[in-house]
């Protein structure tokens, strides 16, 4: 049996792991870079989605919503927490996700 030595210098080595730390972690950094509350428009910004969608999700009884400041708001924590209940994969593949993990 034979074994191939590969030789990495470790400067390299260090910003080939710095990328993928970044890579692995942009999400979480993006999530936490959002204010608490999302407004409308930027709600639909970080969804990608237009004026339809975002009223059809706003009208969900399900959907965390809160308009008691005169204009309705997003919780950021409870949208992903919500976006994690609500994800088919999460659902067919990961059913026990929701329950023994938080968004932070």
């Amino acid at each position: 049996m034979s074994t191939n030595l590969v030789v990495i210098e470790q400067d390299k080595l260090l910003e080939m792991i710095n990328t993928a730390v970044q890579q692995a972690t942009a999400h979480i950094r993006h999530q936490n870079e959002l204010p608490p509350l999302l407004t409308r428009k930027q709600f639909m910004e970080v969804a990608g989605i237009g004026e339809s969608k975002c009223a059809e999700l706003f009208n969900r009884r399900d959907f965390p919503v809160m308009r008691e400041f005169g204009h309705p708001r997003v919780p950021t924590e409870l949208l992903f927490e919500w976006i994690n209940r609500n994800t088919d994969w999460v659902k067919e593949f990961a059913p026990e996700f929701g329950q023994k993990f938080k968004v932070i």
